[in-house]
């Protein structure tokens, strides 16, 4: 029989994310609604694990949400600040930082977010990689604006 969850809070039994998984959770049903990525592609995954990084830093709620997700906010500073403020063990933590690592080291061929000029809006053809986290920003973002 396994231990049961302390949700890491010590007693030595089975530490559960609980507010990772939860997190993760709100994160994909938000992309799976929006409808702007295939589920099981790499932009999906890259949407639900910026959102899930996002909600779990935040804890603003939706608003919140949309304003760190926002192409003007330095979302990536953001997160790298408050997991270096966040205690260095625990489930969440852990499965938080593995997240922001990976969200880093992937790189995603996309629209060149980067090139907006004016109200032109984005050149779809001219392509770029990206890390996973900028692409994933984006799309976080739009579908927080859907849902």
């Amino acid at each position: 029989m396994l231990p049961e969850s302390t949700n890491g809070a010590g007693g030595g039994g089975l530490a559960v994310p609980m507010d990772w998984l939860c997190a993760e959770y709100v994160a994909d049903d938000v992309m799976r609604t929006s409808g702007l990525a295939e589920p099981g592609s790499l932009e999906f995954r890259a949407g639900v694990q910026t959102l899930a990084l996002t909600i779990l830093l935040s804890g603003d709620g939706t608003d919140g949400w949309l304003r760190r997700t926002a192409h003007d906010h330095p979302w990536s500073a953001w997160v790298a600040a408050r997991l270096d403020g966040a205690p260095p063990d625990g489930p969440d933590a852990a499965l938080a930082r593995d997240t922001w690592r990976r969200l880093r080291a992937t790189e995603l061929r996309a629209a060149d977010l980067a090139g907006l000029t004016g109200l032109g809006g984005v050149d779809e053809d001219r392509q770029v990689w990206l890390p996973a986290w900028q692409v994933g920003v984006a799309l976080g973002h739009l579908a927080l604006h859907l849902c």
